[in-house]
């Protein structure tokens, strides 16, 4: 059991970090040569493999095309984490002490008008001269 799991993971590995997720579209390739055949029933492997792969065109079918193996490549997922053999936690406690503050008003109230705040809510004055 332990060997079957392990292929397993290595398999979903391979998939996931290298070029190996191509392999999955073998099946969407068939299909296509397939189509390929029944249009043009003298159309070898062979032409159908330069025809997409060697000297690809953009026809009818350029979006099936492109969801063929290894026309589309992708950057695979690559992860590497490292832990030193001596690695460890370490939990410190800190004592804070306290900081003696001064108390800075944020307005001085002998620059401004104290009858000015109430003014803004007033409809304007019109003066006639």
């Amino acid at each position: 059991m332990k060997k079957l799991i392990s292929i397993l993971l290595l398999f979903l590995y391979l998939v996931s970090t290298t070029e190996l997720y191509q392999l999955l579209k073998i099946p969407e390739l068939v299909e296509h040569y397939i189509e390929h055949k029944e249009l043009n029933p003298d159309m070898t492997l062979t032409a159908f493999l330069r025809t997409h792969y060697d000297h690809p065109v953009k026809d009818g079918d350029y979006g099936k095309d492109q969801r063929l193996p290894f026309i589309i490549h992708s950057a695979p997922l690559s992860l590497v984490f490292t832990i030193n053999q001596g690695f460890s936690f370490e939990t410190a406690t800190y004592h804070f002490r306290l900081l003696k503050f001064h108390k800075i008003p944020s307005k001085d109230e002998n620059l401004f008008c104290k009858g000015f705040l109430n003014s803004v809510w007033e409809p304007p004055r019109f003066s006639f001269s």
